[in-house]
């Protein structure tokens, strides 16, 4: 009995516009009274010449990052699908996007996630970068 009322529930948010989801999120956090913002972490740089100095594909970093190097002619489009991907705000969205590759739009996460963000940001018309 629970686990069809957890697919109902998947199925209806599956077919909700990003502005319905939006509208969700607030009633959520109204609702529970908590706040549904994305984790922010800031990685300590990486030191020059780690990924040569080994060579061997077993020193592959399991968790990369996501950059946006430059939203392309379709902004809009790209700034839509940053705000799906992290949950920010338009304006922060809009300046994530348009930061030219000096914000990540995700961090520390995996390789597999990483390809499926770029896949979905590049349809869009964004470069993307993963590092």
């Amino acid at each position: 009995m629970a686990e069809q009322k957890i697919q109902e529930v998947i199925d209806l948010i599956s077919n909700m516009t990003v502005l319905e989801l939006n509208e969700l999120r607030k009633a959520l956090e109204e609702k529970f009274d908590v706040k549904a913002a994305a984790p922010v972490a800031f990685a300590a740089p990486v030191a020059a010449g780690g990924a040569s100095a080994g060579g061997s594909a077993a020193e592959e970093p399991s968790t990369v990052s996501v950059f946006i190097k430059d939203a392309g002619a379709k902004k809009i489009e790209v700034i839509k699908v940053v705000r799906n991907i992290t949950g920010l705000a338009l304006k922060e969205a809009k300046e994530l996007a348009e930061s030219g590759g000096k914000q990540p739009l995700k961090e520390n996460i995996s390789k597999a996630d990483a390809e499926k963000i770029k896949k979905e940001l590049e349809e869009a018309g964004a470069v993307v970068e993963i590092k």
